[in-house]
């Protein structure tokens, strides 16, 4: 098999790179990491990796002309984004999305995993938590979100078009935060660059410093790990069907107050573990559990890691990254 990680620079498809060679993606089978930066960081799996921008059409003649599956981690997302430049999720997300769709057509591929915002039913989870696969979209338009989640709606009803008109198999990743430890520990929020939330909470655990816990410490949130998420993609590229919609998660909430006092008892230091606050009169957390039974029983997947599990896990990525000089996570 040969396959196209586009987006492999970013920290979701790094772990994916590194999932596909721990997984026995080796010998027999070809990978080629594209991206948008310069980096060196697939040279540990002496894979070919390519910059490209996926925006220029001209640019996808750096591939080779025949493959059999296509990765798209690829997109322009608001975390991402410094101040606010809507063209660049049209750009990105629907003219890079129609040229990979194209580039599949041409190389003959077989198939496409693509993956998408949960923001096109996330609004649902106030009243339920549980958030289903076939939900109808229900997004806000007055939010410096909006044109993003629409861009990645049309997305996807773009690769349901190349589906049907020319028969290439299509595997939708709806996704809500993926957990991950990176060297990197700042996002955008309304184009502001902001430290990530759990990275914040995390470095005081360390530092066994209070932590408040504010609004409601009994909402609930699915914390799906990186790795479970990586499982998902690699079995929808051995799956025999011809398509699948699959929420992204664990299937299992943790509330808040549990989030937090498991930073503290897994990054806490001995003797100094982190005094828990109750803020109630704070506003409340978002809430929602992924409903991942089309997942389960047609991708076979099985979450490996639960929340304490992630946590010592990232602890692990975290700690070897700095033993490594900063150097990398690998």
């Amino acid at each position: 098999m040969k396959i196209i990680v586009f987006g492999a620079s970013g920290d979701t498809g790094t772990y994916f790179i590194k999932y596909l060679f721990e997984n026995g993606f080796t010998k027999e089978n070809e990978v080629i990491a594209v991206g948008t930066r310069k980096t060196t960081k697939f040279e540990l799996y002496k894979i070919e990796y390519l910059q490209l921008d996926i925006t220029q059409k001209n640019e996808f003649e750096k591939l080779p002309q025949s493959v059999d599956a296509v990765v798209d981690l690829a997109g322009m997302m608001p975390a991402r984004m410094k101040g606010y430049e809507p063209q660049r999720y049209i750009d990105v997300n629907i003219t890079g999305t129609l040229n990979i769709l194209d580039y599949c057509r041409s190389a003959n591929a077989d198939r496409i995993l693509f993956t998408q915002s949960f923001g096109d039913i996330k609004e649902y989870s106030e009243k339920n938590p549980l958030l289903t696969v076939n939900l109808p979209r229900r997004f806000a338009f007055n939010t410096d979100h909006t044109i993003y989640v629409m861009s990645k709606n049309f997305a996807v009803d773009m690769i349901k078009n190349y589906h049907e008109l020319y028969g290439i198999k299509s595997f939708i990743f709806r996704l809500p935060s993926i957990y991950l430890y990176s060297p990197i520990d700042t996002y955008y929020a309304d184009g502001e660059p902001r430290k990530i939330g759990y990275r914040l909470l995390i470095n005081r655990a360390i530092a066994g410093e209070p932590i408040e816990v504010w609004g409601d410490a009994s909402r609930v949130k699915d914390m799906v790990y990186v790795k479970d998420f990586c499982q998902m993609l690699y079995k929808a590229l051995f799956v025999d069907r011809d398509s699948g919609y699959y929420n992204v998660g664990t299937g299992v909430g943790t509330s808040l107050l549990d989030q937090i006092q498991g930073m503290i008892d897994v990054f806490g230091t001995p003797g100094k573990k982190s005094e828990i606050i109750m803020r109630p009169d704070k506003p409340n957390a978002p809430q929602y559990i992924m409903d991942i039974t089309p997942a389960v029983e047609e991708l076979e997947y099985n979450p490996q890691y639960d929340y304490l599990t992630m946590l010592k896990d990232m602890k692990y990525e975290m700690y070897n990254h700095i033993k490594n000089g900063g150097g990398g996570y690998k």
